[in-house]
């Protein structure tokens, strides 16, 4: 879960509390509230209520208190806080739900008294921790605002990242603050240039070594030729064959780490026909050939087709018995020889430079090659032994990895 994601959650469980909090505060206080105005204008009520026969002396108290008269009819939007019936009459406290405003109604046989009383003070301070209350939600808002405006930068640093990890050299961060986000971004930049440079001389260090050691190699391969005893004739042309191999794939294997991949969709025939293309296979009976679902891949042809074609080629030298099977099936590519189970673990094979001790034909590099391969399109790779038969299984499920 991203950190904007984490932050939303946070501030959504901070909003809801807080509102929850604010409306049962008001609650609580407004029943306070008119529990107070109640019983004080319960007070004056009674006063007037035992007095309503003197006029003189009612109007004392309307004035001692700032009553105003107000219309009696108009009772629009009225909560009744107190009713309390008479013999002749009855005595009524309201408030105007939307104004705060409380009045007293007096009934007594003709005499009818409707009251306005003055703004209370109660009633203020309610308003005000009402107006805090609002006010720390705004403020709430604005923090998360601010706080994702302040991550927001993550989210285009992690897609440098990520384009520099999949091979996008170029890949670089905008720095637009002084804080640490732009320290990290300064870095970054840093790191990412320091790395190109790195990886850049390296390419050229290999392209040199690779075309140096072309030109010596095909010279000898030319003049052993020239050599009349047939067995060093054989022996000096298969040294310097085992070189150019080398040399080949020590350069694949490094262009691997650098390289980005140029995705397309194609089926798994395409790819098959592809990898079998870059073998030279004599006998064609040598292998047979199983597609049981020719599915979609998303890959690059290329790189995957070399891939595969490393496992056929080490199905074809260590196969104890021919032909050996070729099936594709849910995703899956198989490539499967009879022969000894490997005496060590897959891992062990997937590191340049290691074989099986009795194969020598060869340098390692094979698996290593499909390794880096697969994990840089995020597929796997697996090996089981069956029945006397090795079984590598090429994932191409985007998931597999």
């Amino acid at each position: 879960m991203s950190i904007i994601r984490k932050i939303s959650i946070l501030f959504l469980i901070s909003f809801i509390l807080m509102n929850i909090i604010g409306f049962w505060i008001d609650n609580i206080n407004s029943k306070r509230v008119d529990d107070l105005i109640k019983e004080k204008y319960l007070k004056i009520s009674n006063e007037i209520f035992q007095n309503i026969d003197n006029r003189d002396k009612v109007e004392r108290i309307i004035s001692k208190y700032a009553l105003k008269r107000v219309d009696a009819l108009d009772k629009k939007n009225r909560e009744i806080l107190y009713y309390e019936k008479h013999t002749f009459g009855f005595i009524s406290i309201q408030k105007a739900s939307f104004e705060d405003e409380f009045v007293i109604e007096i009934n007594f046989l003709d005499e009818n008294y409707t009251l306005k009383t003055p703004d209370e003070e109660n009633i203020n301070d309610k308003l005000k921790l009402n107006i805090l209350i609002f006010l720390d939600v705004f403020v709430l808002i604005l923090i998360f605002l601010y706080l994702l405006k302040l991550l927001s930068p993550l989210k285009k640093i992690t897609k440098e990242i990520q384009n520099f990890s999949n091979g996008d050299m170029q890949s670089r961060i905008e720095v637009t603050s002084n804080d640490e986000i732009g320290t990290l971004s300064r870095a970054f930049n840093t790191m990412a240039a320091s790395i190109e440079e790195l990886i850049k001389t390296r390419e050229e260090l290999l392209r040199d070594i690779g075309h140096e050691l072309r030109t010596p190699i095909a010279k000898g391969k030319f003049a052993s030729l020239k050599i009349a005893d047939i067995s060093q004739k054989e022996l000096l042309q298969k040294i310097f064959s085992d070189l150019e191999i080398l040399t080949n794939e020590l350069i694949e294997l490094e262009k691997l780490n650098s390289t980005k991949l140029n995705i397309s969709t194609f089926s798994a025939e395409t790819l098959i026909l592809e990898s079998l293309s870059k073998l030279y296979i004599e006998d064609e009976s040598n292998i047979a050939l199983k597609i049981e679902d020719d599915f979609k891949i998303e890959g690059d042809l290329h790189y995957l087709s070399v891939a595969l074609k490393n496992l056929i080629d080490n199905a074809l030298k260590y196969a104890s018995e021919l032909p050996i099977t070729l099936k594709a099936s849910k995703q899956n590519i198989y490539v499967i020889n009879r022969g000894e189970k490997l005496s060590k673990e897959l891992e062990y094979y997937l590191k340049p430079f290691t074989q099986e001790l009795s194969q020598r034909d060869g340098f390692g590099l094979g698996l290593s090659i499909v390794k880096k391969i697969s994990d840089k399109h995020n597929f796997s790779l697996s090996y089981m032994h069956e029945e006397g038969e090795n079984i590598f299984c090429l994932n191409l499920s985007p998931s597999s990895a």
